[in-house]
């Protein structure tokens, strides 16, 4: 079926090949028939209520035998990582505890009514669900993932039609998005995973609208010196590849200044412990707790510092 356009792109002249990039990238995956069989199988169920505030929750009238082919039909869409959700009933545990990020960011967010919101690398949608809950009237997550594509229209057969904002997913790279102003720009565990950092962040620029704002979410390390994992031992970090860069807040700051932002504000600073990043059995792979070393908990796996995470908000100026 053809992608139509969200709101914030309707009538944009590069629209058609943003689409044709989407389509083509979903029928080049290997799995697309099997995640497009999962979609399929979802059961009849209409929600009646959801919430959105204190989660992202769907409640209705669900038989046991409908609620068990809710699950197998979601099931095929494993790994589940950020959420979680709750669909009648039904609990999706997901890799992250999204809603813990959510919980510390959320305050420092202002008001969000009507705010059109990019948000880069937004895995499965997830926090698009929490920025309509908090107001925001327009929401366009950006993944090259395919399978966040299939979880997120999974969730959006329940939800959508419950909510009049528009909450949708482009599985596209940031790399091919046109200069399209937003409001607000989200930014949440991507800054560590490009060669060049102050690039990512002048790109995020040219997508803020003048007087919005940016919410970057990155792995810093303490100390002066960046880590640079990709130059060392076998280039992981916490058993992640492509791990470039994990930068002190100083130095954060100093590049989203570069880019051109100012009111830098570092509103959380947080330590990922393994209760907030595990493995459940809707992500049933090796999760924080192997990626840590058992004998020092502070350190990876590879000896580097253990995973701590810094938000800032930045604004681009008027």
């Amino acid at each position: 079926m053809p992608l139509t356009a969200p709101p914030s792109l309707a009538g944009h002249a590069e629209w058609p090949a943003l689409a044709a990039a989407a389509e083509a990238r979903l029928a080049a995956h290997g799995d697309t028939h099997r995640w497009t069989a999962a979609l399929e199988a979802l059961p009849a169920l209409e929600a009646e209520a959801c919430a959105l505030e204190d989660g992202v929750i769907a409640t209705g009238p669900c038989t046991e035998r409908e609620r068990a082919a809710l699950e197998a039909a979601l099931m095929e869409l494993h790994p589940w990582r950020k959420g979680p959700f709750e669909l009648f009933n039904l609990t999706l545990d997901t890799e992250w505890r999204s809603d813990w990020k959510w919980a510390r960011v959320a305050g420092a967010l202002g008001d969000l009514s009507g705010a059109r919101v990019l948000d880069v690398g937004s895995g499965n949608g997830y926090f698009g669900w929490r920025l309509i809950g908090a107001g925001a009237g327009d929401v366009l997550g950006i993944d090259p993932s395919v399978l966040f594509y299939y979880q997120h229209e999974a969730i959006s057969h329940y939800l959508a039609p419950l909510v009049s904002a528009s909450n949708r997913l482009l599985p596209l790279p940031f790399e091919a998005f046109p200069a399209v102003p937003y409001d607000l720009v989200l930014s949440m565990g991507v800054l560590y995973h490009r060669k060049d950092p102050l690039e990512h962040l002048e790109r995020l620029y040219e997508c803020v609208a003048p007087g919005g704002k940016l919410l970057l979410e990155t792995l810093v390390v303490k100390g002066e010196q960046n880590l640079h994992p990709a130059e060392t031992g076998d280039g992981r970090y916490a058993r992640m590849r492509n791990v470039w860069v994990v930068p002190t807040v100083a130095s954060t700051l100093q590049w989203l200044e570069a880019a051109g932002f100012d009111a830098l504000e570092v509103i959380d600073q947080s330590t990922t412990t393994a209760a907030e990043q595990r493995s459940t059995t809707w992500m049933t792979f090796e999760s924080l707790a192997e990626a840590l070393n058992p004998e020092q908990p502070r350190k990876t796996i590879e000896g580097h510092p253990a995973p701590l995470r810094a938000a800032i908000l930045a604004r681009r100026p008027c």
